[in-house]
């Protein structure tokens, strides 16, 4: 439970305001010499302290950051020239120009996106209503242009001066973000501290970037927690980057530093289309559609117990071996990415069992649900490829909610419209196979590798439930244990049972993955799936 001041920001010393425009007469040339001068001193920052400190901090300016993000002279700004209207606590004497934050828009790859970015160097990046007020207008902007919207956060929250329309500034962001939602891709670049209310506004959006060791997130800081709780930790350990990657999920991808950042930013709008009316944008590529995978067919260990690396049977199949993977460092039994098959984008959720065996346990079937839902609401094909023996067993796994969050991911697929394609790369048991878009709940189709092994559990386990009085009563009880198991392969986990019951379309030769996946795709590109009318579904949350 968090307190009050937890969304109040710590402000560095006030921005001096700017000189006053000289009277300069009537003359245009001369008003607009003064107007170029403003945003000179605007882009510079009025206060070369505070840009030092930031150079210091080994951060990029705000404007440096959309020079790196944006397509070269892309970006026009609106309200440039906004200032606040506070006058408590000395703010009437500190009205800088922006009140700390830039927005407007500009183009990634020759396609409009929206954007709006935190200058730490005035109040702290801290939002006041003037700075919320700029965030609404772009982010309306964006909902009217149909366009992505990317933040680049670098503020340490709300603007204690301003009292509580500070706040109601963020309930503004909130609510937008929410209408948005599945309407246009929204991206949050975290680029500096974010405390209290503020983490709310990331945590909403479609995927969430941080920089290590200049980023944090969390709702109440180290000197609260050590005032309520005793507790001693510091910024970094409480909402550094590596803590949001690896343990809370917050973070889908984390860097060393903002270019490779602000990079990953743009090429991930390239696999995202603008909005939910559109298509994910489709690109020639050389990769023959009908390439063999042979490498495929050395990959896979037949005994079912042994681990091998998914990723390299998705690299194997994507166009040129390119995927970009979403948490990779988070939920790693799971692989969520997304790639390209024959030119068209394509999302990945996958078992890994190289991790915990591929098992779906709370945190993988939260971070699948999740890219799942992203992708249906962005008509992202999905290609499920599985290996999996089952859902995490455990006291502390059931106790902590296996059962809520398990029906997310079902939730996921079974309202999931577009094309779902699954590829049962090896065993496939019990309520994991069923989850994990089988035909059962939607799937417009089901391949599987020749090794395959759908079933309600492996033959061992299953023995030993319809077995276990025979194999107790027995002289030798190991031989008709493995009697029994050799039976029950041989009678229901074959490779054809699956398909022989019209729950496989087929059993394909691993080497034809890629074609069979991209005629599959091409075949469903136009797939048109209503749902039925309703005014939202109720998953469990």
């Amino acid at each position: 439970m968090s307190t009050g001041s937890a969304h109040a920001a710590v402000n560095p010393d006030p921005v001096d305001p700017p000189d006053p425009p000289e009277d300069t007469g009537t003359d245009l040339r001369a008003r607009t010499e003064q107007r170029r001068r403003i945003q000179h001193d605007i882009e510079s920052g009025f206060d070369s302290r505070s840009s030092q400190r930031q150079r210091e901090k080994g951060k990029l300016t705000v404007y440096q950051r959309l020079e790196r993000l944006l397509d070269r002279d892309s970006f026009v700004e609106i309200e440039s020239l906004r200032r606040h209207r506070s006058s408590e606590f000395g703010m009437a004497e500190a009205r800088p120009y922006t009140d700390g934050v830039v927005a407007g828009w500009g183009t990634i790859d020759g396609r409009t996106v929206f954007v709006y970015g935190q200058d730490f160097r005035i109040f702290g990046g801290s939002l006041g209503e003037a700075h919320a007020e700029k965030i609404h207008k772009v982010m309306d902007l964006a909902e009217s242009a149909g366009a992505p919207l990317i933040g680049l956060n670098d503020g340490a929250g709300a603007r204690i001066q301003e009292g509580v329309v500070a706040l109601a500034g963020y309930g503004g962001i909130f609510q937008r973000i929410a209408r948005l939602s599945g309407v246009i891709p929204q991206i949050s670049v975290m680029l500096g501290p974010c405390a209290g209310g503020a983490v709310y506004a990331p945590a909403m959006t479609d995927f969430v970037f941080m920089v290590g060791g200049i980023s944090q997130m969390y709702v109440t800081g180290p000197d609260v927690i050590s005032a309520v709780t005793g507790e001693s930790v510091t910024h970094e350990e409480l909402g550094g980057a590596e803590v949001h990657a690896t343990r809370s999920g917050i973070a889908g991808a984390v860097y060393d530093n903002e270019d490779d950042c602000l990079s990953d930013v743009r090429y991930l709008i390239s696999l995202l289309p603008s909005n939910n009316r559109e298509l994910p944008p489709e690109t020639h590529t050389d990769d023959p559609p009908d390439r063999g995978n042979d490498a495929l067919l050395n990959l896979v260990p037949a005994h079912a117990n042994r681990a091998f690396d998914m990723h390299e049977i998705i690299h194997e199949i994507v166009d040129d071996g390119v995927a970009f993977e979403i948490h990779d460092q988070w939920a790693r039994n799971v692989i969520c990415a997304f790639g390209r098959i024959a030119g068209q984008v394509v999302g990945f959720v996958a078992n890994q069992p190289a991790v915990l065996a591929g098992v779906l346990d709370i945190s993988a079937s939260e971070k699948a649900a999740r890219f799942v839902q992203m992708c249906d609401a962005f008509n992202v094909p999905l290609v499920t490829l599985v290996d999996v023996p089952g859902f995490l067993p455990g006291v502390q796994q059931e106790h902590a909610g296996l059962i809520r969050h398990g029906a997310k991911l079902l939730y996921a697929y079974c309202t999931a419209t577009v094309p779902r394609v699954q590829v049962i790369v090896r065993k496939a048991y019990g309520g994991a196979y069923i989850v994990l878009d089988s035909r059962s709940v939607g799937a417009d189709l089901s391949f599987a590798w020749p090794g395959n092994e759908v079933a309600v559990m492996g033959s061992e386990a299953a023995v030993n439930i319809i077995f276990r009085h025979e194999v107790a009563a027995a002289e030798d009880p190991e031989a008709v244990r493995e009697r029994r198991i050799k039976e029950y392969r041989e009678r229901l986990m074959h490779p054809y049972y699956a398909a022989e019951h019209g729950l496989v379309d087929d059993v394909i030769d691993p080497a034809r993955t890629r074609e069979t996946l991209a005629r599959s795709l091409a075949m469903l590109r136009a797939k048109h799936a209503p749902m039925p009318a309703r005014k939202h579904g109720n998953p469990a949350l």
